[in-house]
């Protein structure tokens, strides 16, 4: 039994046009670049792509987008991707976005044979649209139906003859999901070694999953490179408040999970003298306590590069079992972006319709999951106009999720009667803050000063 074919071109032989093809991946974190190249210059048509997202602009399925090869992309996330969102906005592609987790579950479900499942992910959000829910111990559910496809093109870290693989890390992400969903899944791998060399132990993907294996040595590539100093953090003080205020909510001993953008930043002023793990959606558990401000820090957040800064007790798993932990409740506290917070708590951060699109990504499952949210985000929006409403007004992220919302001028808390206000900026005062907020504010007996 020799599953090898000699390189990428051969793997993609027969892939027809209209092909559903699941293409593993977060960002440009195991990507099968070569499988995607290779399928370029093949030219099949009217594909139907599954994948996370798209890569970047420039890297990744971007290719085939840009070669109008893809009719339809069933993904989670199009934000880093501006070509992507364009053909998205323009109706040039069918899209549909699914919650991280879900989209997880639904090919582990096909994988296993499980037509379908219930998940509280999305109720009250316009994904829930059309579906069927049910009431488990008093909580809503919505049924989501498997997903499978004709091909899955994953890359893995070792691969034997016989189509056992190992992953290294975050590039592990969806792969083992997709490679048990797909009638054909092909493999692309930096070493091929024969079979017995590899720990049984260590195979994360049994070969029965896998039909062809070829080695591929590609280059890996950053998707962001972050620098400290000029335009950092720093640079803006405003901002600075408030993502050290969002970081008083970790406790120790809790698991917490940062969202895109100013939330990553939180984990730098985790007060002193506790411990915290980092839980990271891409399959990632890291230990603090982290470095004092100034210190390199490790790069936990977008941890599938190669020079990850590693602690004692990180442990690296599925994106499946990633959301199993967000979904399950093992999630202590999870700290959000925002583009409307409203007075029931309900959350709005992934669209405005006709606009911008970005895709939930995980942000469903982690307000759905989580113990604690909290939301981290400007006030008022650049045109003034309040961020804080009485009513949401864009298409909503959770319902009755957020717990306390963290701005440059405020810390206000949901409570069952409506916005309780319980810190005031140092350089602004409640009255400003009343008029900057489009909902009701109920003020604190004891109405504190945040910190600088």
């Amino acid at each position: 039994m020799n599953k090898v074919v000699r390189d990428a071109a051969e793997a993609v032989r027969d892939v027809p046009d209209g092909a559903s093809i699941m293409i593993s991946g977060f960002g440009l974190c195991g990507i099968p670049e070569s499988l995607i190249a290779a399928l370029r210059d093949k030219g099949s048509r009217g594909l139907t792509v599954i994948s996370n997202n798209a890569g970047t602009n420039d890297f990744g399925i971007t290719f085939l987008l840009q070669n109008k090869q893809v009719r339809k992309m069933i993904s989670t996330y199009v934000g880093e991707n501006k070509v992507f969102e364009k053909m998205a906005l323009a109706g040039e592609i069918e899209v549909e976005l699914n919650p991280q987790g879900t989209f997880a579950e639904r090919m582990r479900a096909g994988g296993a044979g499980v037509p379908a499942f219930f998940t509280p992910t999305g109720y009250g959000t316009p994904v829930a649209e059309n579906k069927e829910v049910r009431w488990f111990d008093g909580r809503p559910y919505l049924m989501e139906t498997a997903l499978r496809a004709d091909y899955a093109f994953v890359k893995a870290w070792k691969g034997d003859r016989l189509g056992n693989l190992v992953f290294r890390r975050t590039t592990r992400n969806f792969a083992p999901m997709m490679a048990m969903a797909a009638r054909v899944t092909i493999a692309e791998v930096e070493e091929i070694v024969e079979p017995g060399t590899l720990d049984p132990d260590a195979v994360i993907t049994p070969g029965i999953f896998v039909q062809r294996v070829f080695a591929a040595r590609a280059a890996k590539r950053i998707e962001k490179l972050t620098l400290r100093g000029a335009g950092g953090i720093g640079a803006d003080p405003k901002r600075e408040r408030i993502v050290k205020r969002a970081a008083r909510e970790m406790k120790d001993g809790f698991y917490v999970n940062l969202g895109i953008g100013m939330p990553t930043l939180a984990s730098n002023y985790a007060p002193k003298g506790i411990s915290i793990v980092l839980h990271s959606e891409n399959g990632m558990l890291g230990v603090g306590p982290y470095p004092e401000k100034g210190q390199e820090d490790p790069d936990l957040i977008n941890a599938g590069k190669e020079t990850v800064t590693e602690l004692p007790g990180t442990s690296y798993f599925s994106s499946a079992d990633s959301f199993a932990m967000v979904r399950g409740g093992h999630v202590d506290l999870t700290i959000l972006g925002a583009l409307q917070v409203d007075r029931e708590g309900n959350l709005a951060n992934w669209m405005i319709p006709g606009k911008m699109v970005k895709g939930m990504g995980g942000a469903m499952d982690l307000v759905s999951g989580a113990k604690r949210v909290v939301v981290t985000m400007e006030h008022t929006a650049k045109d003034g106009t309040p961020k804080i409403l009485e009513h949401c007004t864009l298409p909503l992220t959770g319902r009755k999720c957020v717990d306390l919302i963290v701005t440059d001028m405020a810390v206000i808390e949901v409570v069952p009667e409506g916005l309780r206000l319980l810190e005031v900026a140092p350089d602004t005062t409640v009255e400003a803050v009343r008029q900057a907020t489009g909902a009701p504010l109920e003020v604190a007996a004891d109405v504190k000063t945040m910190e600088s």
